[in-house]
């Protein structure tokens, strides 16, 4: 399950990245040779897509007014925190930056927009991001689609579910509302399942373990990764969970480098080898 920002890919476009990056990871752990045919992609991200919009349209041209009080803009100020936290480059929010008026939703911009773990991304596009994550947690459509795209593809052969970014809520809740799996193991990478905003809006239930107790999660995380600002997600869910801290330089959030790292590819290949 892919995360957030990938609205005018697809399932097949993903995999071309996804594969040789998982078969690496999996390689390094000294895992079992992974084919083409045992791996799917669970995409939804068209659900954002704008209506009628051709690629060449590109997302809707956000601004900081667009970002809606409560969850949006929350979740905005909680990544100019982890930002100023990881990056030095980026000054933290001052006291009065925490009112959420529309001139700090605008100043927590405009300092991710020039943090490092940032770089690059579009103002317009960060806000989509934020968007995308407060339709899935608010619109029930999305989200019933969203998940129905993740259990559509689990049967009975299936042995491991790796979930990225926003991807990662949508694999857990598909899990946990899908009675009787065979899952054997969970992969949450660069997950924002701990943050308490997006944790107190989890169904069916949040905390809940989302499979039989045979169930092996693992969540992967980056120490620079601001999406998955907290990196032990054993105080929300049990120390069942286990966690891994990797290094992915510059690329702190891309999926393809948290599937190349030994520790994603080992959790992977014990689901594998389980049976």
């Amino acid at each position: 399950m892919h995360g957030v920002g990938k609205q005018v890919l697809g399932g097949e476009s993903l995999l071309k990245d996804w594969l040789p990056a998982l078969r690496d990871g999996v390689h390094q752990a000294g895992g079992p040779e992974v084919t083409n045919d045992a791996v799917a992609m669970a995409f939804y991200g068209d659900l954002f897509r704008p209506a009628g919009q051709m690629l060449a349209v590109g997302d809707p041209r956000f601004t900081a007014a667009d970002l809606s009080p409560g969850l949006e803009q929350e979740l905005l100020l909680e990544w100019w925190h982890e930002a100023a936290r990881t990056d030095v480059g980026v000054a933290p929010p001052d006291g009065d930056s925490l009112a959420r008026t529309p001139r700090s939703v605008q100043a927590a911009l405009r300092a991710l927009s020039r943090s490092k773990f940032f770089s690059g991304l579009a103002l317009r596009a960060l806000v989509f991001d934020l968007k995308q994550v407060s339709a899935y947690l608010t619109d029930p459509a999305v989200r019933a689609q969203a998940r129905e795209r993740v259990t559509a593809l689990i049967d009975e052969d299936t042995q491991v579910v790796v979930g990225h970014s926003l991807g990662s809520v949508v694999a857990y809740e598909a899990l946990g509302a899908l009675p009787g799996h065979r899952v054997r193991a969970l992969v949450t990478l660069g997950s924002p399942l701990g943050i308490r905003m997006i944790f107190d809006q989890l169904q069916p239930e949040p905390g809940g373990w989302p499979g039989r107790a045979e169930l092996a999660w693992t969540n992967v995380a980056d120490q620079g990764d601001v999406v998955s600002l907290v990196k032990d997600l054993r105080p929300r869910f049990g120390d069942r969970v286990r966690n891994a801290l990797v290094h992915n330089g510059s690329h702190a959030h891309e999926a393809t480098a948290y599937l190349t790292d030994r520790l994603t590819g080992q959790a992977i290949a014990e689901g594998l080898d389980a049976g």
